[in-house]
């Protein structure tokens, strides 16, 4: 049977043959791109600069570190395993921004949107997605 290019993931996967960082580099993309359609669709900036500046509030370690803490109850065991094998992940990078629990935390985080974009849980991935940055989606609702 042909895959279907119209829809995610274009390719056959299967999540359990990549290693978790590999899992995190394919969920940053993934962030990447939801952060990127997010914005063309309801934000009111048109310009590139201004898209990127935007885009600050979902892709840094610390934005990702603190939308996570919004879904960690959320998480099925499967997901909280997978969260914490790439958090512990032995990376060889030292994070330009934030401290090291913050990049530890965002590291998890992609890798578990990787792992659900991997597995074809592409509706899963874009719920946490929006449940995580909630409070940068609605700031009226942030509680204070």
């Amino acid at each position: 049977m042909e895959k279907d290019m119209t829809s995610f993931p274009f390719f056959e996967h299967d999540a359990k043959e990549y290693g978790i960082l590999s899992l995190a580099y394919l969920g940053d993309a993934v962030i990447e791109i939801l952060t990127r359609e997010y914005l063309l669709k309801y934000c009111s900036y048109k310009k590139p600069g201004d898209l990127v500046n935007a885009s600050k509030a979902f892709v840094t370690c610390e934005a990702q570190s603190d939308a996570f803490e919004n879904v960690e109850a959320l998480l099925s065991s499967e997901e909280a395993d997978v969260f914490r094998r790439g958090r512990n992940a032995k990376t060889h990078f030292a994070p330009k921004h934030g401290d090291l629990i913050q990049y530890k935390r965002a590291t998890g985080f992609e890798a578990l949107i990787g792992y659900l974009y991997a597995s074809g849980k592409c509706g899963r991935a874009k719920e946490l997605f929006l449940l995580a940055y909630q409070p940068v989606l609605n700031p009226t609702q942030r509680e204070e």
